[in-house]
């Protein structure tokens, strides 16, 4: 099956996975998920596995495949995996679950190769670009800064007491990174450069984004620059768009007549585009989109 430029690939809570051809919107492969619903899919950078995150295990399938069934799984979690992402040449895959844990695993052998203790319940985990640490958010309001060469934490902030942090976004040069919490806040620090890794958080900007609780924040990529964009998306039922240069308001896309649960976004130069789902079904739209988790690969 030749593979297509733009990978779009839904979870739902009906136990599928699909993928769908971006342009004309048709599903052209469906994969049954029995063992749980999915909280997170993400995608290899040779765009050739797709790791799905269930409760409690991560399980990866071939995207040029018909193949129903994983071509590996991944068990060691205790509870839903949240969070699950790649290191940059796709040595290596790291988790971060309800089990208040942060995993780092071997794609080869599927084994887990590396534990850290978080304390709280993990939702969130990204990998800063110099692909030497990895930041954390959980359930207590807790970030951490897991430093990989040290194998050790190297920093810890807490942005809001007892406020959950629930999606971590970290700008493409490592210059900036982005918490979103439960407030319907976003706490955004410049990141300073210690003499290998980057262990210095310097308060940039709080942003009252919501009226309800984010679920997913995400910076531009790179080849947006020199414009760069924060989007957030949350139970306000709202989409918005934000400009770095400022924080301010580019867009906010509203109407929404259900629940936001999830948004991916990818932004093209100057022309912003925002892929959402939705709980329920909207109009138009076909009923088996109805998804809580999307990914969005070019």
């Amino acid at each position: 099956m030749s593979q297509p430029s733009v990978i779009l690939a839904t979870a739902s809570y009906d136990h599928t996975i699909r993928f769908w051809e971006a342009k004309s919107g048709r599903c052209y492969r469906t994969i049954q998920y029995p063992d749980s619903q999915v909280n997170r899919l993400e995608i290899t950078p040779d765009k050739r596995y797709l790791a799905a995150a269930g409760n409690p295990n991560i399980r990866l399938f071939d995207v040029n495949s018909n193949s129903p069934h994983p071509v590996s799984s991944y068990e060691s979690h205790t509870n839903n995996v949240m969070a699950v992402g790649f290191q940059c040449d796709g040595n290596w895959m790291y988790s971060g679950s309800e089990d208040g844990t942060v995993k780092i695993w071997d794609l080869r052998t599927a084994t887990c190769q590396r534990e850290y203790e978080s304390r709280a319940a993990v939702n969130t985990v990204v990998l800063h670009p110099n692909q030497k640490e990895l930041i954390s958010g959980d359930q207590n309001g807790n970030i951490r800064v897991w430093d990989l060469a040290a194998n050790s934490c190297s920093c810890e902030l807490v942005p809001e007491v007892d406020t959950a942090v629930r999606s971590l976004t970290v700008m493409w040069d490592g210059s900036m990174v982005v918490a979103a919490n439960n407030h319907g806040t976003c706490y955004v620090w410049r990141l300073l450069k210690g003499t290998q890794t980057m262990t210095y958080f310097e308060p940039l900007h709080k942003l009252q984004a919501h009226n309800g609780y984010i679920l997913k924040c995400l910076l531009s990529p790179e080849f947006c620059d020199p414009n760069r964009y924060l989007a957030t998306a949350a139970s306000d039922h709202t989409v918005k768009i934000w400009n770095v240069d400022g924080f301010t308001l580019e867009k906010t896309l509203t109407g929404m007549q259900t629940f936001i649960t999830v948004a991916q976004c990818f932004i093209r130069y100057n022309c912003k585009t925002l892929v959402d789902v939705h709980r329920r079904n909207r109009q138009g739209l076909p009923r088996s989109s109805q998804s809580n988790n999307l990914l969005c690969s070019s």
